[in-house]
């Protein structure tokens, strides 16, 4: 073997004419996935469901072997084409007919805000960090929890926010960053202060580390009343 060799290092031991080869089998895959986003029905593919997400996945699996290999014949990746397609009607079907595979395939809605206060119910459940929830909303233009009047994670993972009424906004636990929101087990001063787990406000003497009433968390920010920026 010779270094150097830049037909091999370029093409292996094909021939220069099977770059031909391989931009018919990229437009034959490019075809099928488009086919497949058209018939399924999707107007777009900003947020999958994590069914569809597999199908996908799936399926650019196999399009992408057939794009680079020659042993891979393209009549197979049809016969994958057409079996996801059957599968992906017969499951929406079946979500559209039956609550429970809904369910099981699609997941439900998740309440995780109520009146300024998480849903402790919904939190232990739920697969994302604080950190992250938190710049969620600051990105929507929150900064405490008592702006929210609602708050759903939909099935695709998505925020849908709820707004108080500027008369309305309630004190609420800060979203801001750790370093512009300090918690304390024994808050410094006299003042209202936010649960850091689930928003409970409580006025606290300074000097006092008491229990939340609502959830028995012992960590305590400073709660923040402002409206929301227009």
């Amino acid at each position: 073997m010779d270094a150097f060799d830049w037909h091999r290092f370029l093409l292996d031991d094909k021939p220069l004419s099977f770059l031909i080869e391989v931009s018919l089998r990229v437009l034959i895959a490019y075809v099928v996935v488009f086919v497949f986003l058209k018939v399924s029905g999707r107007r777009g593919i900003k947020q999958l469901s994590l069914f569809e997400l597999v199908v996908i996945l799936t399926l650019g699996s196999a399009a992408g072997d057939v794009t680079f290999y020659d042993d891979v014949p393209v009549l197979p990746v049809l016969v994958v084409f057409l079996v996801l397609l059957l599968l992906y009607r017969l499951t929406t079907w079946g979500i559209a007919h039956s609550e429970k595979l809904s369910k099981l395939i699609e997941g439900e809605v998740i309440t995780l805000i109520v009146n300024g206060l998480y849903e402790l119910k919904s939190l232990d459940g739920l697969n994302i960090s604080e950190d992250e929830f938190f710049m969620e909303l600051r990105q929507s233009g929150v900064e405490h929890l008592g702006q929210v009047r609602l708050a759903l994670i939909e099935l695709d993972g998505q925020l849908s926010l709820y707004y108080f009424d500027d008369r309305d906004v309630r004190p609420g636990l800060s979203v801001l960053p750790p370093e512009h929101r300090p918690a304390f087990t024994r808050v410094p001063n006299t003042g209202l202060y936010a649960c850091t787990r689930c928003g409970q406000t409580l006025q606290i003497t300074g000097g006092e580390s008491p229990p939340c009433p609502r959830c028995k968390n012992a960590l305590w920010s400073a709660a923040l009343a402002t409206r929301r920026a227009q």
